[in-house]
């Protein structure tokens, strides 16, 4: 798919509003989110736990970017369902099948919002002893939280609206957009 334009995606679909981080763009920091990485666990292998759905494409983006043996788990979490505000309730769909037990893990999300599922996660991992525990995440929602998050990694800051494109979705459809795109409401 080539770098969209932000005109062509409102005629396709005027729920799609404009593009706030383009392919480009986030490749770019992608790249340099993997040389962060690679760079801080030099001479280890990190663990990458992705957050399924939404991180998929992040992840796997972000692992080639990684010049380390790394290994994969992925876990599925449900706060929104198919709404476009969480729902407060926070429930594993898919855990991990790995110990975590002395491992170096850098849990991958695509998005922190409220910072309710990031929270959950970090508990829930910290409870299963890696040996360190990191968080990459895509997008940080500016203003959204109580508290700054602990956050190791951080691709972009954006202002607090709803977003789909890049693996981020809303009622499981948009993931397939290359870039990161203001969403208006409605399905079509």
């Amino acid at each position: 798919m080539e770098p969209s334009d932000p005109d062509r995606e409102s005629s396709v679909d005027p729920h799609l509003g404009e593009v706030i981080v383009p392919e480009a763009v986030l490749q770019a920091r992608i790249a340099e989110l993997g040389k962060e990485i690679t760079a801080d666990y030099e001479g280890r292998s990190p663990l990458l736990v992705g957050v399924l759905k939404g991180a998929f494409m992040f992840m796997a983006d972000l692992a080639r970017r990684i010049d380390l043996p790394v290994e994969f788990d992925f876990m599925a979490v449900s706060s929104y369902g198919s709404a476009t505000k969480t729902s407060g309730v926070v429930r594993i769909v898919k855990d991990l099948d790995l110990d975590l037990s002395g491992r170096h893990v850098v849990l991958v999300e695509d998005i922190v919002d409220s910072g309710l599922t990031l929270n959950y996660l970090v508990k829930n991992l910290q409870a299963r002893h890696p040996a360190s525990l990191e968080v990459c995440a895509l997008l940080l929602k500016e203003g959204r939280q109580k508290v700054e998050p602990d956050l190791r990694y951080i691709g972009f800051r954006i202002p607090d609206q709803f977003v789909v494109g890049y693996g981020l979705d809303v009622a499981e459809r948009y993931r397939n957009l290359p870039d990161v795109v203001a969403y208006h409401g409605g399905i079509t």
